[in-house]
């Protein structure tokens, strides 16, 4: 069966704040010029908004130019930051409080919102559907269609109905092919295709490799006589610090009496007895956070890997036909720990690029290499710029001599110390061997405050197709048992947040087990796989969690 095709002036994957953005903004070109713009974005997810996992506090920076009168409009920024607090938890018991004077800048967060991006993207889609664009979630975008010349055509989403055994099943449906003068990369971090067009086109020949941190949140309903409305609490220390695992805590009080509480653990951690989950898990016993929670209830879960290389890890971004945008080429400033704004922005600037050569009469297929002057131009590649060395001096020194660092070179030189640190190791191979490394053990979860994998997975509403190809392929299906499980205790175990890998005994010995109906869709196993054996592809779309208000 032969697959549909369609034509449109632009298509753009995923329906996250970049493309969204993005969308709107050609909309809004097209609409100053008095021209017509076909625009359309394809998301995986089953509705806009069902993948997108942020902790967030967010800078409105790049909304105000996008939708000036955005709260005429009615966007979902309902809290605004009234206090910050930073902390280091000292041990399991301790906790000291950093004197305000004492926190780099960029952390600082007067003026700014607590939001949930996923309410953030359905409004967005709202607002582009509303210009024109053609909004088709539950549609995976599995292939990047190329022409003769070697210039991005476009994509073809995923079919439907494939059986697990790679046959055509009584409901199968071919994909469509989406072409494009222009096609927009936004996937988020870690992005499939983003992966593929960076390693076809060498983007990232001039970059420093790019590294991510994977961050797992939990959405509170609390005691409201604890809720403390717009407080952002950020924290690390304890008890990554006790295998020399660097990250960060969030505690953000939102609204409705509910809080948001998270870990970002950095994935160059090199034991790999290592649990993220269970770090998050133990993390919130601690008396910072466990006071805040006591008494309340879970409500939902998530977990999602986040690129945190910063300016120096940036790949070029244009490539004949596309361009790669927000969280799929790393715009993220881990400084401010904080995305959005910077991912919006990256989608306006290359809407304007993408708009000036349409409107002009460009039949596409070029390398636009006007965006990358706009980008340098930009307040976004400013800012990233001054933050360069964030990341490299929290990895390079540690968190006291990188947190000295840092206030010196954001409260002291303006992010322009004349000195740019690199962080040139790959996160994956950052693993030493498990008989080299402490052995933890983890606490069992009380069920109070602390919970496991499975009852966790059920509250992010994660859903599959079963009978469908595993999303989750080994390049080589031997070296989970034959390499990894003697090198390193096979730490797909732990690394994963979702318990989608386990080693199990067989009848022939240990076999490693994938349960891919559990994926929560973070990406840390395409990440953080020693041997980078494991690649993460499309599932079925509409496949993959669905989650609400986070």
């Amino acid at each position: 069966m032969s697959r549909e095709s369609m034509e449109f002036d632009v298509v753009i994957v995923g329906a996250g704040p970049a493309g969204l953005s993005a969308a709107c903004r050609l909309m809004q070109q097209a609409q100053a010029a008095e021209r017509e713009l076909t625009v359309c974005v394809v998301e995986k997810g089953s509705e806009v908004g069902a993948h997108i996992l942020s902790g967030a506090v967010m800078e409105t920076r790049a909304l105000d130019e996008l939708f000036p009168d955005w709260k005429e409009q009615g966007a979902p920024l309902n809290t605004a930051v009234t206090a910050d607090r930073v902390v280091m938890l000292k041990d399991a018991e301790r906790t000291t409080v950093l004197p305000n004077a004492f926190v780099p800048k960029p952390m600082h967060n007067d003026g700014n919102y607590i939001v949930s991006v996923g309410n953030l993207c359905r409004w967005l889609a709202e607002q582009a559907e509303g210009l024109g664009v053609e909004v088709f979630p539950g549609f995976a975008a599995a292939e990047v269609l190329y022409h003769e010349d070697g210039s991005v055509k476009g994509i073809a989403t995923g079919d439907m109905g494939v059986t697990a055994a790679g046959e055509q099943g009584p409901n199968y449906m071919p994909g469509m092919e989406l072409h494009a003068k222009y096609t927009l990369f936004t996937e988020g971090c870690r992005g499939h295709l983003g992966k593929q067009l960076i390693s076809r086109f060498k983007l990232d020949r001039d970059a420093d490799p790019q590294h991510y941190g994977i961050g797992i949140k939990e959405l509170w309903d609390i005691d409201p006589a604890k809720h403390q409305p717009g407080l952002v609490v950020h924290g690390s220390g304890w008890p990554l610090s006790e295998s020399g695992a660097s990250g960060g805590f969030f505690l953000y009080h939102t609204d409705d009496n509910q809080v948001v509480v998270g870990l970002i653990t950095d994935l160059n951690y090199s034991n790999p007895w290592l649990s993220p989950f269970d770090e998050f898990q133990r993390m919130k016993h601690h008396p910072e956070i466990s006071r805040v929670l006591e008494g309340g209830k879970r409500v939902a879960y998530g977990a999602r890997a986040i690129a945190k290389g910063g300016f120096n890890a940036l790949p070029k971004m244009t490539m004949p036909g596309a361009l790669l945008l927000g969280c799929d080429a790393g715009t993220l400033n881990f400084s401010k720990i904080k995305g959005t704004h910077t991912a919006m922005k990256s989608g306006m600037l290359a809407a304007e690029s993408v708009a000036e050569a349409l409107l002009a009469g460009d039949e596409g297929g070029r390398d636009l290499s006007g965006y990358s002057d706009a980008f340098k131009a930009s307040w976004l590649y400013d800012e990233l710029y001054r933050s360069r060395n964030f990341g490299p001096a929290m990895h390079k020194l540690g968190t006291w001599l990188g947190g000295a660092f840092n206030y010196i070179d954001q409260n002291w030189f303006g992010g322009r110390i004349p000195l740019t640190l690199h962080d040139t190791e790959h996160d994956h191979a950052q693993l030493k061997p498990a008989d080299q490394s402490p052995k933890i053990d983890y606490p069992k979860p009380d069920g109070v405050l602390s919970f496991d994998k499975l009852s966790s997975v059920f509250l992010s509403n994660t859903n599959h197709e079963e009978d469908q190809p595993c999303h989750l392929q080994l390049k080589d299906a031997s070296i989970p048992i034959s390499h990894n499980l003697p090198t390193y205790a096979e730490p797909a175990q732990r690394y994963c947040p979702a318990g989608v890998y386990e080693v199990v005994e067989g009848e022939g010995g240990p076999q490693f087990q994938i349960n891919a109906q559990n994926c929560v869709h973070c990406k840390t196993c395409d990440i953080k796989d020693p041997a980078q054996n494991i690649t993460w592809v499309v599932p079925e779309g509409a496949g993959g969690p669905t989650y609400p208000n986070m």
